[in-house]
């Protein structure tokens, strides 16, 4: 993706040495400044999505009801706002058919940037595969100005008060930095996205969102597999997030080295 990373790759790839991973896991984490236009990501391989690929089809649906010049209807909120707050798989798979699909998706993608994300086969919208980059292009459009979008002003602000309104039990990942951080301002929006493998019973654990330090911006994307349990997974994306985040956090603020 766009962007330039000013020397923060290999700040990354260091802070990322000090991160464990256990044996069979990966992990990749990329980390985008919106306004500076700053971004710097470690890894770039395919992951399957999970459920994070649930903004990525509400972007679609979004995008086709803009196309139709209407709002979405009262089913589609519905299904919509479980779908990102709680993780209603039953609410994604009416989603996922309403927008056709893999073909859908990918022809939606194609629209927003997404040159490496790729639709699940038939019902199976959790396999979709993406990457950490274009996850932040995915992120930029949601969280972007308008002029970076292709989504509506009103559309943008629908997917983030959902990303904003996840249950509890799910504000893991991304949002660890800015409960952490704990400054002025801080905040945060997310999805989530966990499943273990039928091949292997390791688990896929991803998280992707917008934290807000200091009143600072940064979207974050963090991907893994691998993972032999859950709580397993959840911490190695929390170790990734922190460590990329580091090198944003106390560099000025926007200011571009």
């Amino acid at each position: 993706m766009s962007g330039r990373s000013d020397g923060r790759g290999a700040r990354l790839a260091a802070a990322m040495s000090a991160v464990p991973v256990a044996d069979g896991a990966e992990v990749s984490v990329g980390v985008l400044d919106p306004v500076a236009a700053v971004s710097v990501c470690h890894g770039d391989r395919a992951f399957v999505t999970a459920s994070i690929v649930k903004v990525d089809i509400l972007a679609a649906l979004l995008l086709a009801a803009q196309d139709a010049g209407r709002g979405l209807t009262g089913e589609e909120r519905a299904y919509a706002a479980a779908m990102i707050e709680r993780s209603d798989n039953d609410s994604a798979s009416a989603l996922w058919r309403s927008i056709g699909r893999a073909a859908g998706l990918d022809a939606a993608n194609a629209r927003l940037g997404l040159a490496r994300t790729a639709g699940g086969d038939g019902i199976r919208w959790g396999l979709t595969r993406t990457t950490v980059a274009d996850q932040l292009l995915l992120l930029r459009q949601v969280f972007g100005a308008g002029a970076d979008s292709e989504l509506t002003g009103a559309s943008r602000a629908y997917v983030r008060g959902l990303m904003e309104g996840v249950v509890a039990d799910q504000a893991w990942g991304v949002p660890v930095v800015a409960d952490e951080l704990l400054t002025d301002g801080s905040s945060w929006a997310v999805k989530n996205g966990w499943v273990p493998r039928d091949a292997t019973g390791l688990w896929v654990v991803n998280s992707v969102g917008r934290v807000t330090v200091d009143g600072r911006d940064l979207l974050m994307a963090v991907l893994s597999d691998g993972n032999a349990t859950m709580t397993q997974g959840v911490a190695l994306v929390e170790a990734a997030a922190r460590a990329a985040v580091s090198v944003f956090v106390g560099d000025g603020g926007h200011r571009a080295e």
